[in-house]
């Protein structure tokens, strides 16, 4: 199973599962601190749910038993009928409901399931499970459209900043850190370029004499991740500067921070901007939390 996701219903955390790019909910969390014990193999019990869980079966599942089912239909309703997930499962092969041990342990089912034994605990319960699955479903959906939309317009209007852009010019192979004369006469930028991109604007310039006839310089192909260390930098300096610290130390501590933060920057890969689209929907869980 993949990640574990929640949603809340009648002060009850409910979680949720991909199982073979399906969503499973958790009965065991739906029926959790209920007075009363066995809700589940209650509910399994029952002829109508017997049909139903095995109609669906019949649907989605190839491998269902179909001999096994007609038995436990033909005995759901009996005093003496007993099913439990278990027995459902290694009877029948289904596939509708599941069992999880370990942290996120319990009985789980597919969401159609899900919801009619929501349906079994109440119809409100079954209508506010309904509603926060479905808030879960748009949150996921407009975090992915998100995302996806961000990348292709930011490709699509300017290339410079796409990945492959870096091919397509050239970075003068220069010791830099070795030889420190150019720091004498370096103007601020061109100590925030050498620690950014390990080049001065006129190295890069007489490297690439083509894009420079067109006006474009180093930055126009940095990537979005080195734009923003850039920034970083240049505040940094701006700091190190007021307080009289001397080129040669400055570059030094640029160049380490550049470093790092690159590193940092380029092992994630993570949505950076998210907004609320209304009341009840939320791409940032923490912003929810602090509003309320």
């Amino acid at each position: 199973m993949s990640k574990v996701s929640k949603i809340e219903v009648e002060n009850k955390l409910i979680s949720i599962v991909r199982q073979n790019e399906d969503d499973y909910i958790c009965l065991t969390d739906m029926i959790r601190d209920e007075s009363g014990s066995d809700h589940i193999r209650n509910w399994m019990r029952n002829r109508n749910t017997v049909e139903f869980i095995g109609l669906w079966e019949t649907l989605h599942n190839p491998n269902f038993k179909g001999v096994e089912f007609d038995t436990f239909r033909k005995e759901a309703g009996l005093n003496n009928f007993n099913l439990t997930p278990k027995k459902w499962i290694e009877a029948t092969n289904a596939v509708g409901i599941i069992s999880k041990s370990g942290r996120y342990g319990g009985t789980y089912a597919h969401k159609d399931l899900a919801f009619e034994f929501g349906a079994w605990i109440s119809p409100m319960f079954k209508l506010l499970l309904i509603k926060e699955f479905q808030r879960l479903k748009e949150i996921e959906t407009n975090q992915y459209n998100l995302e996806w939309n961000v990348k292709r317009i930011l490709s699509k209007t300017n290339y410079h900043i796409h990945t492959d852009a870096i091919k397509e010019h050239i970075i003068p192979k220069k010791n830099y850190s070795k030889d420190k004369e150019w720091l004498i006469y370096a103007e601020e930028a061109d100590l925030l370029n050498v620690a950014m991109f390990n080049c001065t604007a006129k190295d890069w310039r007489d490297a690439n004499a083509e894009h420079n006839k067109k006006g474009m310089n180093i930055r126009d192909f940095s990537s979005i991740n080195e734009l923003v260390v850039l920034s970083n930098l240049e505040n940094l300096n701006a700091v190190m500067i007021s307080e009289n610290i001397d080129k040669a130390k400055r570059f030094e501590q640029l160049t380490k921070v550049a470093q790092s933060q690159l590193s940092t920057l380029d092992g994630k890969d993570f949505i950076k901007s998210l907004k609320k689209l209304n009341d009840t929907t939320y791409l940032d869980e923490e912003n929810k939390l602090k509003e309320e």
